[in-house]
């Protein structure tokens, strides 16, 4: 579009200085001619590239989990080949589940004990409250004994060794009647002790078996998403731990992200919603129609690492560090064709955004995105 708007300049400048001769061919005009092509050429690239911004970095990322196993064991079943479509929930690996399967029954084993436990506990606290009835009852009745026994001490008719022995059965009563009131205050004491509706011993052995529930459930490793596995190097009799440096695979989410990378003075119209169209070198002759998502106002240089040392300043005579690009993030619509849109992880390609502003000189940079999606059929390398 650049060349037809400079062809008609120049079929102008040979009408009128030629054809025409309305004015002199000299050298002055000459100059003059020139001039105003590179002026003309110049004035639209710049408004272009502020209007409508192109970018020869956009790229196609997704994001890759890394498997690691919750729980260390021998893998008894790879379910998954490399590069192989999965759904999410799917499984992808198995570990050997017998020490946990056993870990369970042995839990479920203890929580039967601990519930019988809980139960007899009702069976101690009334017979505690029996026993501190009782231990009541035969204090009234010796402390009735001591003092009858003391009447009749006073006047003559009992003897003082009746008096001491009624005595040391109260205190012996007392003492029972203590201990019966402890064992009750004990009972009641676990039985209030709960945790929900549980008492503490079953609550925590039900917690026990829940975690080892969990780390049994852990041996069966799922698809996180929508994906597929890469890097599939593990092997039935492969012995996995549970370590973030030791993954077991990658798995790449079919989640992706669209990121266009312009220069800083390049974005002072672009706005969420503005419409763009991306040149893949994957998809040559083709474009994939996006808008704008976000623009990521943030990069690496505007941050400061936490660190208990002074930044230091740089040097005077230092040339400055090349200012970093900002990412637009672009939201594919449809592509050329229609069909789903199918765009490879990693896959690289140019772009351009359009603004609302003169909408007129878009077409100049449709053109030469679509040039660029040509040009993207030729293989430049010659082996």
């Amino acid at each position: 579009m650049l060349e037809i708007i400079l062809g008609g300049y120049a079929f102008l400048v040979w009408l009128i200085f030629i054809k025409l001769k309305w004015l002199p061919w000299n050298i002055q005009t000459q100059v003059g001619a020139a001039t105003g092509a590179l002026a003309l050429a110049a004035s639209i690239i710049f408004t272009i590239n502020v209007v409508t911004p192109s970018s020869n970095d956009v790229r196609a990322i997704n994001y890759v989990s890394e498997i690691v196993p919750r729980v260390s064991g021998t893998v008894t079943r790879v379910a998954v080949e490399g590069n192989a479509p999965v759904k999410k929930g799917e499984v992808l690996l198995e570990i050997d589940d017998t020490p946990y399967r056993l870990r369970v029954r042995e839990l479920k084993a203890k929580l039967a004990d601990a519930t019988a436990s809980a139960k007899t506990l009702w069976q101690d606290l009334d017979s505690a409250k029996s026993g501190a009835i009782a231990a009541q009852a035969q204090l009234d009745l010796m402390k009735k004994r001591l003092s009858e026994a003391q009447a009749l001490a006073r006047t003559g008719a009992g003897n003082q060794y009746d008096v001491e022995n009624f005595r040391a059965e109260v205190k012996k009563a007392e003492s029972s009647l203590a201990t019966a009131q402890s064992s009750q205050a004990k009972a009641q004491i676990r039985l209030e002790a709960k945790v929900g509706p549980d008492l503490a011993s079953v609550a925590q052995i039900k917690a026990q078996l829940d975690a080892a529930q969990y780390d049994l459930d852990s041996t069966i490793i799922l698809a996180p998403s929508d994906g597929y596995a890469v890097n599939v190097a593990v092997r039935p009799g492969n012995y996995l731990v549970s370590m973030p440096f030791r993954p077991a695979l990658s798995f790449v989410e079919q989640e992706q992200r669209i990121l266009a990378f312009f220069d800083q003075n390049e974005l002072r119209y672009v706005q969420p919603g503005d419409k763009a169209e991306i040149a893949f070198k994957t998809l040559p002759g083709k474009l994939v129609y996006a808008k704008v998502e976000s623009i990521v106002w943030a990069n690496g240089q505007g941050q400061l690492l936490q660190s208990g040392q002074v930044p230091n300043a740089p040097p005077e005579m230092a040339p400055p560090p090349l200012a970093q690009k900002y990412a637009v993030r672009l939201l594919p619509m449809r592509q050329d064709g229609g069909g789903p849109i199918f765009i490879p992880m990693g896959a690289r390609g140019g772009g351009a955004v359009y603004t609302d502003k003169l909408a007129p000189l878009h077409l100049l940079r449709m053109v030469m995105i679509r040039a660029q999606s040509l040009l993207n059929y030729l293989v430049l390398k010659l082996h």
